[in-house]
């Protein structure tokens, strides 16, 4: 690609953290000041008229101190309002020269610096991480043809066929306008309403209803950039592309009783997971995926290929794994990184353009227009997190908050002062020139709301099906209308006959008549049965006492430690324990600072304690939390009594230091196994 499109400036992985450098500022050390650089001399009380006097009016400082905080917040997002961000640098595998010219997608000797924001929809900043919600994975390149912003969900599909549905949707998700309730949760009476009358949301709401709306981590989520894009060559030769994020650590999720108590627990739980995992040098990896077809190519498939409601299967259309993105350093400030980042789907770069997905043609305005009304001002790019590392030039000006200086005469196009610069440049972003005909109307052509519906119930494993119909159960069992409730069974009978019923008999009303669309295709790739397994970076919590074996213990915590786990040592008390053989570990966690809903696996250790009955029952309580959640547990020699087999139990997945001698290797094999479905 020609360079003059380009920043005359290199850019690698490191240049965005060097950017931000000079805007950084350390407070510690120094003496106080006000916002104009004055020096104060007393920062512990206010001016007063004598000791008991009124505050005088004249105190600045105050007033000024005073002022900031109150206009501290700005408005929240109106979806996506809780986030958390990362910075990272991508790399692409190979060269992507044959069907794109974007920059970033040439060499793989290099990198581009990344910032990415987590978030979850529903809720607003203050609800918690880990409620059934669709989630946001918003990824802004900082390349050296300007920022390019890649916006992505859980799920490779949308609510609705039309973006002038959108609104509706997102009302009916939200709150109920008459009390502001419920809080991160689509378990409601408007939401399930707008569901059955708009039938085209079934495909959405099963990925809704799945595991994927309650994940293990962000790390261990798939995310798609549910819009399909084109991908533009040099010889302008288009083609239609969908992007996939893929964790190198697979899809993993939490059971739901799980995430209802850690949401009560720890709200912060995914925040803390992804700071803890980065901090720790356990950097969150996702390779970028794309599925292509020729633009001749477009008309060829059973299923409309911009129908924003239909997935591309990848067994039909496979994923080509083209790069990958590292998360590898945490923000410095929450607020000036993370709550003012801003982005914007029509920020892209020579080599991928749009579509005629509705959905996408819907989003082209409205991210410039919420980003204005949340930071007020037009020049919320001028921010450091939203700055380009590349200089831009053009002739906008003012606006409040201006922080560039423009030096020129001419603020206008065409010119002969300044020689009809700044100027167009051949080699920049144009249009994909499609050829577009056809009569104005209010209409879709999107008629089928349930094969694809069908197709990812047919490909879920009996765990996740089982697991759908229980969060359906619960979801729509909220649902005070028993006529709401009615048609929504009603509706999905269309997917599956035996789901709906039961459904239909946990939630109290009648079995819906009809049946499931004549489908039996499906899409192994999206069932979390097939996902990748390993243990790196799960968090394995070891209760434990006074007397332990010191050698056992070690040699497990040791080869824990080499596979990259992550461990808590939990007793009664903080402090440090002793070992028969003088060993000591220093315990991290207590029973009452921690809970088995927080940890992937448990290795019960046991030992002695002074207040011996009470630490027994806490072993008993997380061991058995653990193995009603068909999570690992290793036992120790010495925690044999806690748990031994009977009739009603199988003890698959449980791990005994006797009589396997490696119990070490067992236990950390069970640990990447996650979950053991087929324990009784």
């Amino acid at each position: 690609m020609d360079q003059s499109s380009r920043n005359n400036k290199k850019i690698d992985g490191s240049s965005k953290d060097k950017q931000l450098e000079k805007f950084r500022i350390q407070n510690t050390g120094k003496k106080i000041t006000t916002n104009e650089g004055l020096k104060v001399a007393n920062n512990d009380a206010t001016l007063k008229a004598g000791p008991r006097g009124p505050i005088l009016m004249e105190d600045f400082h105050f007033i000024q101190k005073q002022m900031h905080f109150d206009k501290e917040r700005i408005p929240e997002r109106v979806v996506h309002a809780r986030g958390f961000g990362a910075h990272g640098e991508f790399q692409v595998y190979k060269s992507m020269r044959k069907v794109t010219k974007a920059g970033f997608l040439q060499d793989p000797t290099t990198t581009t610096p990344v910032f990415v924001r987590f978030s979850t929809v529903q809720g607003g900043k203050g609800s918690k991480d880990t409620a059934r919600d669709v989630r946001g994975f918003a990824t802004k390149f900082y390349t050296e043809e300007g920022n390019y912003d890649l916006l992505s969900l859980p799920f490779p599909v949308f609510f609705v066929h039309d973006p002038f549905k959108f609104v509706d949707s997102q009302h009916a998700l939200k709150p109920n306008p008459h009390d502001d309730m419920p809080t991160a949760s689509a378990a409601h009476d408007n939401f399930w309403d707008f569901v059955a009358n708009n039938q085209e949301s079934a495909h959405f709401v099963m990925w809704a209803m799945s595991d994927r709306t309650i994940p293990r981590s962000w790390r261990m989520m798939e995310w798609f950039p549910i819009n399909r894009f084109r991908f533009v060559n040099d010889q302008g030769k288009a083609t239609f592309v969908k992007f996939h994020w893929k964790p190198i650590l697979g899809v993993h999720s939490l059971l739901m009783e799980e995430a209802q108590i850690i949401g009560g627990i720890d709200p912060d739980y995914h925040r803390r997971d992804l700071k803890e995992a980065i901090d720790r040098g356990a950097y969150p990896v996702f390779e970028l995926g794309v599925q292509m077809i020729a633009e001749e190519d477009g008309f060829k498939y059973e299923f409309d290929i911009i129908d924003p409601t239909k997935l591309w299967p990848e067994e039909l259309i496979p994923v080509e794994k083209i790069g990958k993105l590292t998360l590898n350093r945490n923000v410095d400030n929450f607020f000036a990184e993370t709550e003012q980042s801003a982005f914007d789907i029509t920020n892209l770069v020579p080599g991928i353009d749009f579509s005629n997905d509705p959905i996408l043609q819907g989003r082209t305005f409205t991210y410039k227009v919420t980003q204005m009304h949340r930071l007020g001002s037009i020049n919320y790019t001028e921010l450091p997190i939203n700055r380009s590392l590349c200089p831009f030039h053009n002739n906008q000006r003012d606006g409040h908050m201006r922080h560039r200086i423009d030096v020129d005469q001419v603020n206008y196009y065409k010119n002969s002062i300044a020689n009809n610069t700044p100027g167009p440049s051949p080699e920049g972003f144009a249009h994909y020139p499609e050829k577009v005909a056809g009569r104005k109307q209010k209409d879709n052509s999107f008629k089928d709301c349930f094969s694809h519906a069908r197709m990812f119930w047919n490909s879920m494993s009996t765990i996740e099906k089982q697991h759908i119909i229980e969060s359906f159960s619960f979801s729509v069992g909220k649902v005070e209308s028993e006529s709401v409730r009615q048609q929504v069974v009603n509706m999905f009978v269309n997917v599956d006959k035996e789901m709906a019923t039961t459904i239909a008999e946990n939630v109290g009303v009648k079995p819906p008549a009809g049946n499931h669309v004549p489908v039996t295709v499906t899409s192994p790739a999206v069932s979390q049965a097939n996902t990748p397994k390993f243990a790196f970076s799960l968090k394995v919590g070891v209760l434990i006492g006074e007397g332990f074996n010191g050698r056992e213990v070690m040699k497990v915590m040791d080869e824990l430690k080499q596979k990259g786990i992550f461990i808590d040592v939990i007793s009664n008390k903080l402090g440090t324990i002793t070992g028969t053989d003088g060993a000591k570990l220093k315990v991290n966690k207590t029973f009452l600072t921690t809970h088995h809903v927080l940890l992937d696996a448990l290795y019960v250790v046991g030992g002695r304690s002074k207040n011996q009955k009470v630490f027994d029952q806490h072993v008993d309580e997380f061991m058995k939390g653990a193995y009603k959640s068909f999570k690992p547990i290793g036992v120790a020699t010495t925690g044999k009594l806690y748990i031994q087999h009977d009739k009603h139990n199988n003890l698959e997945g449980v791990v005994f230091a006797d009589p396997y001698t490696n119990i070490e290797k067992e236990f950390v094999s069970a640990v990447a196994h996650h979950r053991f479905w087929n324990r009784k």
